[in-house]
């Protein structure tokens, strides 16, 4: 027996999908199309399904026109697509209005737009990716998962901006926090591993967005990111914080509109602003050849995400457990020395040898004798989407 459910992730000019099987939680495809309404070059759709992968290349129109060529890649190559329970959206904001999955109507879809002005570069993608794929695949329940769900928890002295109250509840200027369904998923395997469902837990998710929580006894309490996801941590090409009056003094001194200035934070700082790089595999490399600007980079990289553990450490009244994830996260050993190097204060003691392998479960880096477990932990957002949809069925 199995119940697959479809993961749907739409960006801009992409789409990324697995079904995934949420009795055995194993995917039983996965692919994604590149280049979706790109005129200038043909798009690309790779379908993977028993180890095997299946390419078509040629013009994506559209959102809706890709969706059909994938259900026709499901038809040709399997697994039988008939077979899906739902389809499970990745929907980056919900603002104060969604909190949890919602099964998708057509007056969810005009709550989603009315977001949109919060989530201007995801929140519009994802609703055409959610109108085809209903066009596409109408009978079988479509449901929204929210990014930022998982922060709904975050009481009012984290989430409440400290700006003039009738303006914030007349246009929703909150601490919203982004990335949840990765930091759900993460802190609930540290607390399956370490079977103890009050822990203080501190989550880093490390990818080109970056973001990092801090979650007690399975609530989030604090999160990096904000209104929108380009406050907290450096990112790969997002600034992170800077000085709110970022935007008026480079309006003011540069003659840069306020559209312009947000696209620099948005596209063009971050690691890729201070090194010409986004990559951190790149950047790395860079650092180990003596390049002042990778030099730099890194240090203020390390510096901020150094900054909010010790907040968050300080918020939770300490931790048991700081664990690190996605790309980044998961994979560079040198990133997480460093790191664990300036948490030596906290009692943080890392295990040099565990931390130097490459990581594919769940494993603790740190030594007996540390006083926080640092684990490196894979997410599996795609997953928690699904299992998210699958109790939602279940009600």
């Amino acid at each position: 027996m199995s119940r697959p459910i479809l993961v749907l992730n739409c960006g801009s000019s992409s789409i990324k999908y697995q079904m995934i099987d949420v009795i055995s939680e194993k995917a039983l495809a996965q692919g994604g199309a590149q280049r979706v309404g790109d005129t200038t070059a043909d798009g690309i759709i790779e379908h993977e399904v028993d180890g095997q992968t299946y390419t078509l290349t040629q013009p994506l129109a559209d959102h809706a026109e890709t969706l059909r060529l994938i259900v026709g890649l499901f038809r040709e190559h399997g697994p039988d697509l008939g077979e899906a329970i739902a389809v499970a959206h990745r929907t980056v904001h919900g603002g104060s209005k969604f909190v949890q999955p919602t099964l998708i109507d057509d007056t969810v879809i005009e709550g989603l737009k009315e977001l949109s002005p919060l989530a201007p570069l995801h929140n519009p993608p994802s609703i055409q990716g959610i109108q085809a794929a209903r066009e596409v695949l109408p009978d079988v329940p479509h449901i929204a998962v929210f990014d930022t769900a998982f922060f709904s928890t975050l009481p009012e002295e984290a989430y409440t901006y400290a700006i003039d109250a009738g303006v914030a509840e007349k246009y929703g200027v909150r601490r919203y926090g982004f990335h949840g369904t990765s930091h759900a998923y993460v802190s609930g395997v540290v607390t399956r591993l370490m079977g103890k469902p009050d822990l203080k837990q501190i989550v880093c998710h490390l990818g080109n967005g970056a973001s990092i929580s801090a979650v007690d006894s399975g609530r989030a309490v604090e999160a990096s990111m904000g209104l929108t996801p380009v406050a907290g941590l450096v990112m790969g090409t997002r600034s992170g914080d800077v000085d709110p009056g970022l935007h008026q003094y480079l309006c003011a001194q540069s003659g840069m509109s306020i559209d312009e200035v947000t696209n620099l934070l948005n596209k063009k700082s971050g690691m890729l602003g201070m090194t010409g790089m986004s990559d951190m595999r790149d950047i790395g490399a860079a650092v180990a050849a003596g390049d002042p600007a990778a030099v730099r980079a890194w240090g203020v990289y390390v510096h901020r995400l150094v900054g909010y553990i010790g907040s968050y450490y300080a918020l939770l009244g300490g931790a048991d457990a700081i664990t690190f994830t996605a790309g980044i996260g998961e994979n560079d050993s040198g990133l997480r020395r460093d790191v664990c190097d300036r948490l030596a204060c906290f009692g943080v003691v890392l295990d040099e040898a565990a931390n130097a392998v490459r990581v594919k479960a769940p494993r603790v880096i740190s030594r007996p004798d540390s006083t926080v477990t640092v684990l490196v932990v894979p997410t599996n957002e795609e997953l928690s989407m699904a299992m998210q949809a699958a109790a939602l069925l279940a009600k």
